[in-house]
């Protein structure tokens, strides 16, 4: 089983952008080249703000919707407590 990873970029304009992803390293890539979504197109560059490493796309899955129910003030600060690693 591979690890999957939900994953906070943020954008140029300071947004937040949540998605899941099985290689952060290619998806960044993506959303840099305008190619990962519609939403971050028009907001490159972004960076990543953080990640949680999650056992399986279910779980993945069930985290990235959770985040995406927080507002955007608390959405890092939800994932640091759920044992999210810094990229700083």
């Amino acid at each position: 089983m591979e690890a999957w990873f939900v994953y906070l970029a943020r954008c140029a304009d300071n947004s937040l952008y949540c998605g899941a992803t099985k290689d952060l390293a290619r998806r960044l890539a993506e959303h840099n080249a305008g190619a990962a979504s519609r939403y971050t197109r028009s907001r490159r560059p972004v960076t990543l703000a953080g990640s949680a490493r999650c056992r399986d796309k279910s779980e993945a899955l069930r985290l990235e919707a959770a985040v995406k129910r927080r507002p955007a003030r608390a959405k890092l600060d939800f994932l640091l407590g759920r044992g999210m690693r810094d990229p700083d």
